[in-house]
């Protein structure tokens, strides 16, 4: 079989189904569930990140003219999609982070390096949700925190629902594309050079943009 014909799916464990009456701290308790559209609701249960049909990237401007963008390749991940009350949804995602590839080997080297991500050190990048927010439609606001070189801070994304469809090989299969915006600096990742024009080599703002291709996952025993 080839790559748009297999399923290939690394997964943690499954992320426990939140009851009705525990809705994530500084969550709106369900008050958008009535304008929940019906394939939402239908999407309730534990999914997987599909990575060859999805992409976990980033983009970053590069002596303040062009933007250089990269993704990494191998990384696990647990989702769980609460369709009566979006609060309780969550996510948890791991990324190795010498999976790297921006498409230049040295560019590569260097991130993975003592100067960036130190992956032999910190090998981990992971995202642990803490709320998720429906904001009505297909758009959601998932908070959580952040791990980078063992530094751990809140960020947020911004997620839009993309729809879902079984798939010829009989896969249920949904889509999310998920945006934030983060200071690099504030997880030690502080490189730069100073250009002789003004500015620096490396933007500090970094945007990481998530684009998933999701399998439902075997519910729990």
């Amino acid at each position: 079989m080839g790559i748009f014909s297999r399923r290939r799916t690394e997964t943690l464990d499954p992320l426990p189904a939140a009851g009705p009456a525990t809705p994530f701290p500084g969550t709106a308790g369900g008050g958008a569930t009535a304008t929940l559209d019906p394939g939402l609701r239908a999407l309730s249960g534990h999914w997987t990140v599909d990575r060859p049909h999805s992409r976990i990237g980033f983009s970053v401007r590069h002596a303040m003219v062009t933007t250089v963008r990269g993704a990494f390749a191998d990384y696990d991940s647990a989702l769980y999609f609460d369709g009566t009350r979006p609060e309780n949804s969550r996510a948890e995602l791991v990324i190795r982070v010498a999976s790297v590839d921006t498409g230049v080997e040295q560019r590569d080297a260097h991130l993975v390096g003592p100067d960036f991500f130190d992956a032999r050190r910190h090998p981990e990048m992971v995202f642990r949700s803490t709320s998720t927010v429906h904001d009505g439609g297909e758009t959601f606001t998932m908070a959580g925190d952040l791990t980078i070189r063992d530094v751990t801070r809140p960020v947020e994304l911004q997620l839009d629902y993309l729809g879902s469809v079984l798939d010829p090989f009989g896969f249920e299969r949904t889509g999310f594309d998920g945006t934030t915006t983060i200071d690099r600096t504030e997880w030690g990742l502080v490189y730069n050079q100073r250009l002789e024009a003004g500015g620096t080599m490396v933007s500090e703002k970094v945007r990481l943009q998530f684009d998933i291709s999701a399998i439902r996952a075997e519910q729990p025993g």
